[in-house]
């Protein structure tokens, strides 16, 4: 049985690095023939995924036409919600951030309460861009606990309660009219970095230290979610010498417990949430930095092992807790290279995010385009 040939969506993949290319180009990085090739960009120009380049490129004889991918073709809603706080923003199909939003918002208020507000929210974004809901090719949300991929529903999240099972991409996407695409928060954060910060990177793990804890993984420069959508929650590890601390996820010992910013700022005076702790280690509070340093080497801990079992080229570290930055890192460095082997930290960078509090919101996008793009015929 002959084998289908790519579709549209294997242009747009190429174009989407931004560099404008010739349709000999195209035919040359694709191996289709040019008679499909010119198919392809044909269809691609009706809909404006795909422009000509300003400039054609000479070639000898009559200048080529080059052709661009259209990152104004598009626009995607995204939303980065957390327990307490959120982000959202409107993006092209660059992830180049148009209008974006901020909120205190706790996520225990519940699904219909939650989502509904973002539903009006995302209308506010799109009149302040001159878009409309017609230009929108999907919505992506991160949401602060597990994620069933496949149905894109969170399953026992611990500090979301009443989401268990809600059908959010369902929810959403029948107020919007768009397709929507639902993952653990600290997946797209991962998307995110790697997108922006470390696209020529391998193999990265990516850690949100806020309210709780979590790890993405870039494995091969793809997203890697497991069976059913939750590796990497290494916040319910079991850490040495915890085994006296209960977890809201109704075991005893995990490092989200211990080392979570819930945790931190319940020890210290005038501290509600993460970013209280991170004023005060600002501010010099010697408790708060002492802390925070500890936290690092207890999530070090919990990382070395990680370290030693998939050997990443680059942790990156980020979430409210990061921006308490070198007490963090260094707490994290001192023990994942002193028990990790030598071989796997021989190259190993351990860093700060780059995009801060925008990684989710950019790593949505990620995963939105990347999923239109591919179905795009």
């Amino acid at each position: 049985m002959a084998q289908e040939a790519p579709g549209a969506g294997a242009l747009l993949s190429i174009l989407r690095d931004g560099q404008a290319r010739t349709k000999a180009e195209l035919v040359q990085l694709t191996g289709l023939a040019r008679s499909t090739v010119s198919q392809r960009l044909d269809a691609l120009l009706s809909k404006r995924w795909v422009v000509p380049a300003q400039d054609a490129i000479a070639s000898g004889g009559r200048p080529a036409t080059a052709f661009s991918f259209n990152r104004a073709a598009r626009v995607v809603l995204t939303a980065d919600l957390g327990a307490t706080h959120d982000r959202l923003a409107v993006t092209d199909l660059g992830t180049n951030v148009l209008a974006e939003r901020t909120a205190d918002v706790s996520i225990d208020r519940g699904p219909e309460a939650t989502l509904g507000w973002l539903v009006e929210a995302f209308t506010e974004l799109l009149t302040e861009t001159g878009y409309g809901l017609a230009d929108v090719c999907g919505v992506g949300v991160g949401l602060p606990g597990p994620v069933e991929h496949a149905s894109g529903r969170p399953v026992n999240p611990p500090i979301m309660p009443g989401w268990d099972g809600f059908p959010v991409p369902e929810w959403l996407g029948a107020r919007l009219g768009v397709p929507v695409l639902v993952d653990n928060d600290v997946n797209i954060m991962a998307l995110g970095e790697h997108w922006a910060a470390h696209p020529e990177t391998d193999h990265l793990i990516y850690v949100k230290i806020g309210t709780g804890i979590g790890c993405g993984i870039i494995s091969d420069r793809r997203l890697h979610r497991g069976a059913q959508g939750a590796a990497g929650d290494i916040g319910h590890i079991r850490v040495p010498n915890g085994e006296h601390v209960s977890c809201r996820c109704g075991n005893t010992g995990c490092l989200e417990a211990i080392a979570g910013g819930a945790a931190l700022a319940a020890a210290l005076d005038g501290a509600t949430g993460s970013r209280d702790v991170v004023t005060l280690v600002r501010g010099g509070n010697l408790q708060a930095i002492q802390l925070v340093r500890q936290a690092g080497r207890e999530i070090g801990t919990v990382l070395a092992s990680i370290v030693n079992f998939f050997n990443p080229a680059t942790v990156v570290l980020g979430g409210a807790i990061a921006e308490a930055g070198e007490h963090v890192l260094a707490g994290v460095r001192e023990v994942v290279y002193s028990r990790s082997l030598p071989l796997a930290t021989q190259h190993l960078r351990i860093q700060a995010g780059e995009l801060g509090d925008r990684a989710g919101v950019i790593g949505a996008a990620v995963m939105v385009v990347e999923h239109v793009l591919a179905r795009v015929d």
